[in-house]
């Protein structure tokens, strides 16, 4: 199964200093503002991030999307494989500065991306640089490794944070994620029978992956609104 591809207003591929580059979704004069790195092993032009991309764009939010060095040197044919997550943050702080959103902005991303903006958050909610976090399908532990948890910054987060998981992620399903103790400043978004990228099996859950995509849309806005209202 594939995602779905919505219409997502895409306004530039814009070039910016330090060789980075943005994928912007979404009107000009949003409101709010979201900026999403990948995940580990899919750039920021994967079908699933398209999809994501364009369902948030398309209730209203200006979405920016950019890669980690590691992932743009592929595009030269130079394929490094990722490093730790904490050795990006510097990367993320980075795209933020050049990014230069004039309002309320979250951040976060699909999968390590949103790993790396959570390590972040805190710092950056407490300058007011940010509004939230947004985690899509965030990796608790390793497939497999359910004891390697991710979780100690996530124990006493202090930035509004919404994370959007799937029931059977392997990456951390709902079962174990109960057990984890997160901070009370993390809302939760559950997905029903939702994988790693929140797609769900439609013979067996009865939802479709567009089903899941509206129903995240209208929570990252309905969540959104109460950050920035």
């Amino acid at each position: 199964m594939t995602w779905p591809r919505l219409g997502s207003c895409r306004l530039a591929f814009q070039k910016v200093p330090m060789a980075m580059n943005f994928i912007i979704d979404g009107p000009e004069d949003a409101r709010i503002t979201i900026m999403l790195a990948h995940g580990a092993g899919a750039p920021m032009t994967s079908t699933s991030m398209d999809s994501l991309a364009g369902a948030l764009a398309g209730i209203g939010f200006r979405v920016a999307r950019f890669e980690f060095g590691y992932m743009a040197a592929r595009r030269s044919g130079t394929r490094r494989p990722p490093p730790k997550a904490e050795r990006l943050t510097a990367e993320y702080r980075a795209a933020i500065e050049e990014f230069g959103a004039t309002g309320p902005l979250i951040v976060g991303g699909k999968s390590m991306g949103g790993r790396v903006a959570s390590m972040i958050a805190d710092e950056l909610y407490a300058s007011k640089t940010i509004a939230g976090l947004l985690c899509l399908g965030y990796p608790f532990h390793p497939p497999g490794k359910p004891t390697q948890l991710r979780t100690a910054h996530l124990i006493d987060v202090h930035a509004p944070t919404l994370i959007c998981q799937g029931t059977r992620d392997a990456f951390g399903t709902r079962e174990e994620v109960g057990h984890f103790g997160l901070s009370k400043s993390i809302e939760m978004l559950w997905l029903e029978d939702g994988d790693h990228d929140l797609k769900p099996r439609k013979s067996i859950s009865g939802f479709t992956a567009q089903d899941h995509l509206t129903t995240l849309a209208e929570k990252v806005r309905d969540w959104g609104d109460r950050l920035a209202p």
